[in-house]
């Protein structure tokens, strides 16, 4: 459903307090991604004059800069609006565990992100409980905290509270929220964009007329997240070189290390000497890399993103190569933001 065109920002703020009625007079923690989504719900509701109690943004370590940046410039715009700032979350691990985040998890077990393995585990460990031990509090451990006063007050009114998770009606978020849970023993859950029958380029298209077309973001993800597609892993060696090699380590790691499954004899080569080869890589029917069906190392041979030691090519023209490669492989579904601007700059 593409944004109706209203004669006032009366009229839409009026549509939008319709349509998101269920939500008017309830505790709401709205879960706060950094994406598209995330930014276009707060704005809905903003206009709809519905304002969350608490609203959280899930650190795993491994955010991409713009990211963080991208955090913080709403934290400033929720400032103007008198509205509760984004209040970070970030899972402590035991100090025994040698490692602070997500990245030192998979690094120091020598293994992948579990999505990598077509599960959810990480999200859960590193995203949902963090934010939920920020609302309901910790009795005990490194994320020890008390409970958060939305909490103190649901449990003095016997009221619950609503998270608000940032699903739009396009088909990739229809498909993930199918089977989603509007209830568990601590929370309801509603998905304002999709009360609303937003698609991604209705949630783009709000925050360009509300925030600016430089407050559309990229999208939120580990610089290492199995779910990235081809054309985000060029845009990471234009513009984050440092990263894609931290994300290469990862990987080789994983797939070379004490839980490998990767069998010189069986695969007739080093591991070494497949990743320089486009005509065939070990595979298995559950991964064979962070990319779920293809290494990453491998592609990065294979299309001269990385030298012999996979150092990532650093040259202006080299730069300019990825990030061509990325617009020309880039769907468009995907965020019109500063990415694109950049483009000519790299190629001048």
């Amino acid at each position: 459903m593409l944004l109706p065109s209203f004669t006032s920002e009366r009229a839409r703020a009026s549509f939008l307090a319709h349509r998101l009625r269920s939500l008017k007079g309830r505790l709401l923690a709205a879960c706060f991604g950094a994406g598209v989504d995330s930014t276009a719900m707060l704005i809905a509701l903003y206009l709809a004059e519905i304002q969350p109690q608490v609203i959280t943004f899930a650190d795993v370590g491994g955010e991409k800069p713009e990211t963080i940046a991208h955090r913080d410039r709403m934290n400033a715009i929720l400032a103007a609006w008198n509205w509760p700032p984004i209040i970070t979350c970030r899972k402590i691990p035991l100090a025994s565990t040698g490692y602070d985040d997500l990245f030192g998890n998979c690094l120091t077990n020598e293994t992948l992100p579990s999505l990598a393995f077509g599960m959810k585990s990480c999200s859960i460990k590193w995203k949902q409980i963090p934010q939920d031990q920020l609302i309901k509090g910790a009795r005990s451990g490194p994320n020890a905290a008390l409970p958060h006063p939305v909490w103190t007050e649901a449990e003095g009114t016997g009221q619950r509270i609503v998270k608000l998770i940032g699903y739009d009606c396009g088909r990739a978020d229809l498909r993930r929220s199918r089977n989603l849970r509007t209830v568990d023993a601590d929370f309801d859950y509603a998905y304002p964009l999709q009360l609303l029958g937003w698609t991604r380029e209705d949630c783009i298209a709000i925050i360009m007329d509300v925030l600016g077309v430089d407050y559309v973001p990229i999208k939120s993800a580990c610089f290492f997240c199995p779910a990235s597609k081809i054309w985000e892993l060029y845009w990471l060696a234009a513009h984050h070189p440092d990263l894609l090699e931290r994300a290469l380590l990862l990987e080789r790691t994983a797939l070379t290390g004490r839980h490998s499954r990767f069998d010189e004899v069986e695969f007739g080569a080093t591991w070494e000497e497949l990743v320089s080869n486009a005509d065939r890589f070990p595979s298995s029917n559950t991964t064979v890399g962070l990319g779920r069906n293809f290494a990453w190392n491998q592609w990065a041979r294979v299309n001269d993103v990385v030298d012999d030691e996979f150092r990532v090519r650093r040259g202006r023209s080299d730069r300019a190569r990825f990030q061509i490669r990325a617009a020309e492989l880039r769907r468009s579904d995907n965020a019109d933001d500063g990415r694109r601007q950049s483009l000519t700059r790299l190629a001048a």
